[in-house]
């Protein structure tokens, strides 16, 4: 292991940068203007709270900062060492996580703590606190949902809500999920989809359909999101 690994699994370190990321965090969101902010987080969401929040990798730390401040929420992060500092921002910024990983393969599901996880999201959405999570499988095929999100909301009865959050200035990185780091003093757009309903009684076909609907779901508001910000096309 390298150096900067075993440093990066320091608790002193991980506590040190997790603070310095809620910091970074609350500046980009304090020093950034909001040029559209969709109605839905309000209109839909407070009165059928709790939802569950959809994103695609690499939008989700902003959450924290945009939610209405009388839903509760907690965020879906993964068990790894390296997730820890976001934890402690996402802690520090007040909102509660859940540990665990989506995964591909049913092997894996174990490792990376699925079950218990889904079964954490459930009983906190049982307890009236918003989930939001990332609908894409870590390590991809990035932008495509996986079937984990569409079940959470079929077992728990909960409505999801796509979103996505751009900002005009920003540092793309190459990375699996080609994420983008929000830069202060920038326009930010936040864009939803359609909330999408799972009966408990969808089939596998059923459940295929809506994992397609939300990809494309989070692909428009993304698309929209990115274009307010870019100013190609207008805010409405």
């Amino acid at each position: 292991m390298d150096l900067g690994r075993r440093l990066l699994r320091s608790p002193t370190v991980q506590r040190v940068l997790g603070r310095t990321l809620a910091g970074y965090l609350k500046l980009v969101h304090r020093t950034s203007r909001i040029v559209h902010q969709d109605p839905l987080i309000r209109d839909f969401a407070v009165p059928n709270k709790p939802v569950i929040v959809a994103l695609w990798h690499g939008q989700h730390l902003m959450v924290p900062l945009v939610r209405p401040p009388e839903m509760p929420f907690a965020v879906l992060l993964a068990r790894h060492a390296d997730a820890e500092v976001n934890a402690i921002a996402i802690s520090r910024l007040g909102l509660g996580t859940v540990r665990a990983s989506g995964a591909h393969r049913s092997k894996d599901v174990r490792r990376k703590g699925g079950a218990a996880g889904f079964l954490e999201m459930l009983s906190a959405l049982g307890e009236g606190i918003s989930m939001a999570l990332t609908a894409d499988v870590p390590r991809g095929p990035a932008k495509q949902a996986g079937r984990g999100i569409i079940l959470l909301a079929q077992h728990s009865g909960r409505p999801i809500l796509p979103l996505a959050y751009a900002s005009s200035r920003r540092l793309d990185v190459s990375s699996w999920d080609s994420a983008s780091v929000n830069l202060p003093f920038s326009r930010a757009a936040i864009v939803c989809g359609e909330p999408i309903l799972v009966p408990k009684d969808s089939s596998d076909m059923a459940i295929e359909a809506l994992r397609r609907r939300l990809t494309a779901s989070l692909d428009a508001a993304t698309a929209k999101a990115y274009a307010i910000v870019d100013g190609t096309t207008q805010a409405n």
